[in-house]
């Protein structure tokens, strides 16, 4: 069998990659851009709503001046009165420009960062079907899942807002610096001269960010993926006793992602404490010199150049203080982006992963026989160790061929091969005297029906489940199925028939009835080739008795393979290949290997069990 994906055995190889830093951000943010192109319009509808929802803000802000040197110049209280109930109704309206324009903008970027995701799950989902059973084999389910959500989700929390506030800080730092200027040119020079300072903190701080940012993800995938696979396999857990075992495990790997969090959220964490104290160290400096320049701008004969009034005074401090917290925010947002472009790059490394190869001719065959020849075939799933060692067999039309051997001799791999869910190291596998490698996988596997010792079982009702082995089959072609498999019987007594639905996989049937429903659909395909790979494990030795009628009507002028450890089941099989480590060590009839007395005798007669 394939080595599996890794395990809570293997932390030392799991904390060496969530060590890895982004292979290169800015290749991974231009991909990202790339899925925004279709959104163009209403990302311009949102910027330029940014741009009024700023210039709003920034105005108001202004209109403070005529309004505090209204009510501190001269004339009586009612004129003064008048001009600032103007003042004040200009400036309501004003802000409701931009309380509307910050609506539009947040409806429009919603729209696009779902939109976005959209795009990227639909993306990952079409890839994730034409990879190869090679990487779902060596890939924790849980961590697969994991690009789906937390890694996409926080993709959407930066497209969502992120990408906004580093346009609007942008658009809000250069409105401020012109009115700042405008206003008074020698305390815009002390504003910013600190501004480098806060920037060069600020980029620090998100620089240190993005390796743990990254570790942190990866962590996450981890910690989801062992969840999924002690939940889905719990009963073995509690039947083993092995409760405290896996305590342990998640606990180590929930510790690797509390540091990898705690050293992210630390770095991130301190990035608005310390812009804050060098913003409020920027407003004292500034309100200090203002009020000096302002003092004797109003009583020692004003400053060159540089005259400054009570009104000036008031929005240039709100200026000073709005100049620091775009670079606040911009600086915060760097960290948030480095978080997102770790979940994207994870996205991106599935998408980046060699789809299954379909080279060759890609023949599309008609009318496929069903004559198999395997010649010569080796095979290993890593270089270093070989499974099948020069294996030939072959198989007509309409002959059972059964397979036999110890956990671990090839049997699988045999079947793994001739539906190219891994390609041959060496040798050739044909159909119909056709290189399976010229045939597309399309036609190959359309013409090759499959019962595998775990079952699975979709959400949806008993018929759809079945009419999955062909989605053109009639609801009579579904139930003649069922009958063949001895499925109908517990069909027909379930609450809604074949229209009951099923749910987590079946987890309301039986076991039996579970492969039974497999069994149903293989029937129900009309692929000349059938594998059945311990297809009756699961069922009881009555149940057995009565599928065999029905899988022999099934197997009928089918070219079938059987892995099966009931040696009592292949009895009538044409002809028996018995495996030891990846080589065929016998093969004939039932009657021809019992007469040999040699490695089938002793399993069939229990001289010796099978591993």
């Amino acid at each position: 069998m394939p080595p599996m994906g890794p395990g809570p055995g293997n932390r030392a190889e799991q904390r060496g990659r969530a060590k890895q830093k982004p292979k290169n951000m800015k290749a991974t943010a231009k991909r990202l851009l790339a899925y925004l192109e279709e959104d163009k319009g209403k990302i311009g509808t949102a910027l330029a709503c940014v741009l009024i929802s700023a210039a709003a803000n920034l105005g108001a802000s202004y209109l403070l001046r005529p309004i505090v040197n209204g009510l501190t110049g001269e004339g009586d209280a009612a004129s003064k009165i008048a001009r600032l109930a103007s003042g004040l109704m200009l400036m309501a309206v004003v802000y409701l420009c931009g309380v509307a324009a910050t609506y539009i903008q947040s409806r429009s970027m919603v729209a696009v960062s779902q939109g976005t995701l959209k795009r990227i799950r639909e993306s990952l989902f079409k890839k994730l079907q034409t990879l190869p059973v090679r990487y779902f084999d060596t890939n924790p389910t849980g961590d697969i899942m994991s690009r789906f959500t937390n890694d996409v989700d926080i993709i959407g929390e930066m497209l969502n807002s992120t990408l906004v506030q580093i346009f609007s800080g942008t658009i809000t730092l250069a409105g401020t610096l012109v009115l700042m200027l405008y206003t008074n040119w020698v305390l815009a020079l002390v504003t910013i001269i600190l501004a480098p300072v806060m920037a060069k903190v600020g980029t620090t701080i998100a620089g240190k960010s993005r390796k743990y940012f990254s570790q942190q993800q990866q962590a996450l995938g981890k910690v989801n993926g062992y969840i999924e696979e002690t939940v889905t396999g719990q009963k073995v857990v509690k039947v083993f006793n092995h409760e405290g075992k896996i305590i342990e495990d998640f606990n180590e790997l929930n510790k690797d992602l509390r540091t990898a969090q705690a050293k992210a959220q630390f770095i991130g964490g301190i990035m608005g404490p310390c812009m804050n104290a060098m913003s409020q160290v920027n407003y004292t400096l500034t309100a200090c010199v203002g009020a000096v320049i302002s003092f004797i701008s109003r009583w020692g004969g004003g400053v060159p150049f540089a005259s400054l009034d009570i009104g000036g005074l008031t929005v240039f401090v709100n200026f000073s203080r709005q100049f620091s917290r775009p670079i606040n925010e911009l600086s915060q947002q760097l960290t948030n982006i480095m978080s997102a472009l770790a979940g994207a790059e994870r996205v991106f490394d599935v998408m980046d992963q060699i789809p299954e190869k379909d080279e060759g001719k890609k023949l599309d065959l008609e009318n496929i026989h069903g004559d198999v020849e395997v010649k010569n075939v080796t095979f290993g799933y890593n270089p270093d160790k070989t499974i099948l060692k020069n294996v030939s067999i072959y198989a007509h039309p309409g002959q059972k061929i059964a397979l036999v051997g110890s956990t671990g001799a090839g049997k699988t791999t045999i079947t793994n091969l001739i539906t190219r869910f891994y390609n041959l190291d060496e040798g050739q596998i044909t159909i119909d005297g056709v290189d399976i490698k010229d045939i597309s996988l399309e036609c190959l596997r359309r013409n090759i029906a499959m019962v595998l010792q775990d079952t699975h079982l979709f959400t949806g009702t008993v018929m759809e489940n079945i009419r999955y082995g062909r989605p053109d089959a009639t609801d009579a072609e579904v139930r003649e199925a069922a009958m063949t498999s001895c499925a109908h019987m517990f069909i027909k007594n379930m609450p809604d028939g074949y229209d009951t639905v099923l749910q987590g996989d079946g987890a309301n049937l039986s076991q039996g009835q579970r492969q039974l429903l497999n069994i149903a659909r293989a029937a129900l395909s009309k692929a000349p080739i059938l594998v059945l790979d311990e297809a009756t494990s699961s069922v009881d030795t009555r149940t057995e008795r009565s599928i065999n009628e029905g899988m022999d009507a099934l197997m009928e002028n089918r070219t079938t393979f059987v892995i099966a450890h009931r040696l009592s089941t292949i009895r009538n099989s044409d002809a028996i290949m018995v495996l030891e480590q990846g080589e065929i060590i016998e093969r004939g009839s039932h009657e021809e290997l019992l007469a040999l007395k040699g490695r089938y005798y002793e399993l069939y007669t229990g001289l010796k069990e099978m591993d």
